[in-house]
């Protein structure tokens, strides 16, 4: 066997996966150099020949050294056996302490396995059965003599009953990026109690849930990240979306502060009409300047007693990342020298006590947000939406963010996330966000996992997961490498799923997974399977190059014509897509072909619109007709929800994000506007009628 082969062998081992299928169906070959780099990213050795033959030698070692398994999923009513380690010959009792407190012996079965000299002792091997329990977080614990271990133990939903509850009556809802809906009373950018009114327009059309883009933390004072999917923490919020006068403390300020507050409200709405470019930093400076006058004025005894039990609740999580903020604003960069590089640190224990007020105004400001969203829930759920807010769960978060630094070694370093290339990007895409160690979590019981998928589902009626392939497996690249550089590393998919399953179902949530892009063919019926919904959109789905007919889709789906890394339907028929892949340099082949080929694409889709009566040559195909005739096109899919994008809903022809750019393309900072670049305001949205009109299209027959 060559050097080669035993680097792959050891990389199989560890999850790497050595080879993959790329968009041209053809099989790609991963270089060793990379396979080393993500080896070693998994503190696995393989630097040398020496390295991997050692490594590979200890590879059936490493189960044998636990007590237990580095936890346990396992679906509810699953009574899988699991191996327990002890010294050969020695007595072991095994029981399990359910979350309620109760305890569970574990049943052991008559399973002889030759024991095993590992580290110089002989190692004996018990095999015991998972017990009947109910759903939730249990704990495994064993002891032999004097020796003792616990694990994690999950048991999950066999499906999300939510599913089958969207599955009985088609639901629609609109899709719209947040921070660009404003209204008369917004700062320039659209927040939270924006939110709560959308979710009223959109109730009064008939509509079941807004699907928003991802609320996460960003950087705690300007320049603030444009992208809502870079974020430096996914269990926090953003405060740049908070409704400063929603604040009950607001209305105690003093005459001189009051005039601060309102003087700012007016500066930052005079945006609010215009259709240019959002700017995120003067409106997120002019808040955190109010915000920390109403942060000195005295909390009721009813409202910090609130505010007591939201710390208490956040614990540990929330004091970090608090602290995170405060070193952050003070070090005057989130690039820290080695002092600051863990929260235990002595240094860092110490400006916990010297930066203690600006750590409490940063739990203060999670607590208003955590406040405002279950605000606009509540709303939601008022205006008789039988969803409500929908949130995105981004991919993952900045390198130099705040879950990266508490987090520790549960996210992995020296490589990034992203994407092989495909037939949108040919450079392949990195996202320069570190991922899950899949080794470390297992060890860690999923708990940051889990605090997670709790954070974003706490005032969410369904969640959308961005690239829930990356549950199952997930492109990393390595350090100073291209983005076709990467190699897949596989995930324990049946803990991820099931862990996303058993929190949505204690949130009664739906779940929408974005599975869109290269994936192995059995991934979406194990989605279904589980109870989570797919993402289908119109101009991705074809066979060939052939678009399918909607009659076939998914029916447990979330079904759109546009999503956000694409024109809204109006550009992308004017071929916008393609004129703004030209200025930025990348088209494959030259402006002519590309326009062609996007024709021809647009043609057949809109050839099965006239097939269905939906369009009238004879009678005139303005572009409206067309934008609305699609609307009805995906209406005639089985798929139990469709959404609708606000930008379609306005006549908004500008893209929102160009994918593989950073500062080429204006990303994530397009305010709404109409098909003129005139602003358009929540204020506007109730008579309107182009909104009415694509509303009453999703709105016709159930899916059958």
């Amino acid at each position: 066997m060559t050097s080669s082969d035993k680097l792959r062998e050891l990389a199989g081992y560890h999850g790497v996966s050595c080879t993959y299928r790329g968009w041209d169906t053809l099989e790609h070959h991963v270089p060793d150099r990379t396979l080393r780099s993500i080896l070693a990213a998994l503190d696995v050795p393989a630097g040398s020949d020496a390295e991997i033959d050692k490594s590979l030698a200890d590879v059936p070692n490493a189960p044998w050294r636990q007590m237990l398994p580095l936890s346990l999923v396992v679906a509810e009513g699953d009574r899988r056996p699991f191996a327990v380690h002890v010294p050969h010959g020695d007595p072991v009792s095994v029981w399990v302490v359910a979350e309620d407190g109760s305890e569970v012996d574990a049943e052991q079965l008559d399973v002889w396995v030759e024991p095993r000299m590992v580290d110089g002792r002989l190692v004996g091997r018990a095999t015991f059965t998972v017990p009947a329990l109910p759903l939730g977080w249990h704990t495994i614990h064993a002891r032999s003599n004097d020796i003792e271990a616990t694990a994690t133990l999950v048991v999950t939903p066999a499906r999300l009953s939510t599913a089958d509850r969207v599955l009985r009556s088609r639901q629609w809802g609109l899709a719209a990026q947040l921070y660009s809906v404003r209204s008369s009373r917004s700062w320039g950018i659209g927040d939270f109690a924006d939110l709560a009114d959308l979710t009223a327009v959109t109730a009064g059309h008939g509509g079941d849930f807004v699907l928003i883009n991802p609320v996460h933390a960003a950087e705690p004072r300007p320049p603030h990240e444009p992208s809502p999917y870079l974020p430096s923490s996914r269990r926090f919020v953003d405060p740049l979306y908070l409704r400063v006068e929603d604040i009950p403390e607001a209305a105690y300020l003093s005459r001189k502060q009051r005039r601060l507050l309102d003087e700012s409200a007016r500066d930052c709405a005079k945006a609010n009409r215009k259709g240019a470019r959002l700017k995120r930093n003067p409106v997120f400076r002019a808040k955190l300047k109010v915000l920390e006058r109403i942060h000195s004025v005295p909390r009721g005894p009813a409202r910090q007693a609130r505010y007591a039990a939201f710390c208490a609740d956040g614990g540990r999580a929330l004091d970090d990342f608090a602290l995170w903020c405060a070193l952050a604003e003070t070090a005057g960069s989130q690039h820290w020298d080695e002092r600051v590089t863990v929260p235990d640190d002595p240094w860092v224990k110490r400006q916990r006590v010297v930066l203690a007020e600006r750590i409490d105004f940063h739990r203060w400001l999670q607590w208003l947000c955590d406040e405002q969203l279950a605000d606009a829930q509540i709303a939601a759920r008022a205006a008789g939406m039988s969803i409500g807010v929908v949130h995105d769960l981004a991919v993952g978060v900045k390198r130099e963010g705040a879950d990266a630094w508490t987090l520790g070694d549960a996210l992995a370093s020296g490589v990034t996330v992203g994407a092989p290339p495909d037939d949108f990007n040919r450079n392949g895409q990195n996202w320069n966000q570190p991922p899950w160690r899949p080794d470390r979590l297992e060890e860690l019981g999923y708990g940051p996992y889990r605090e997670m998928l709790r954070s974003v589902l706490r005032h969410a009626g369904g969640v959308r997961i961005d690239h829930i392939l990356g549950l199952f497996r997930t492109w990393w690249v390595p350090e100073g490498s291209s983005p076709s550089e990467g190699a897949y590393v596989r995930y324990d998919h049946e803990a991820m799923i099931g862990i996303l399953v058993l929190e949505a179902h204690r949130a009664d949530a739906v779940v929408i997974g974005e599975d869109l892009g290269v994936f192995e063919g059995w991934v979406q019926e194990y989605l279904a399977e589980r109870g989570v919904a797919g993402t289908s959109i119109l101009w991705f789905e074809k066979d060939g190059d052939t678009p399918r007919a909607p009659e076939s889709y998914r029916r447990l789906c979330l079904t759109s014509v546009t999503t956000h890394d694409l024109p809204p339907t109006s550009g992308y028929l004017a071929g916008e897509h393609i004129s703004i892949r030209s200025k930025l340099g990348l088209l494959k082949d030259d402006l002519a072909t590309e326009f062609a080929a996007a024709e021809a694409e647009r043609d057949a889709v809109l050839g099965l619109a006239r097939d269905r009566g939906l369009l009238d040559p004879v009678e005139g195909e303005s572009l409206e007709h067309q934008v609305e005739a699609l609307h009805r096109l995906v209406a005639a899919s089985p798929s139990a929800m469709l959404a609708l994008s606000l930008a379609d809903a306005v006549g908004e022809p500008r893209s929102q994000n160009q994918p593989g750019t950073v500062d080429e393309y204006p990303n994530w900072r397009v305010p709404l506007a109409d098909a003129d670049g005139e602003a358009v305001l929540i204020d506007d949205l109730t008579g309107h009628e182009r909104f009415a009109r694509l509303a009453e299209a999703l709105s016709p027959a159930e899916p059958g």
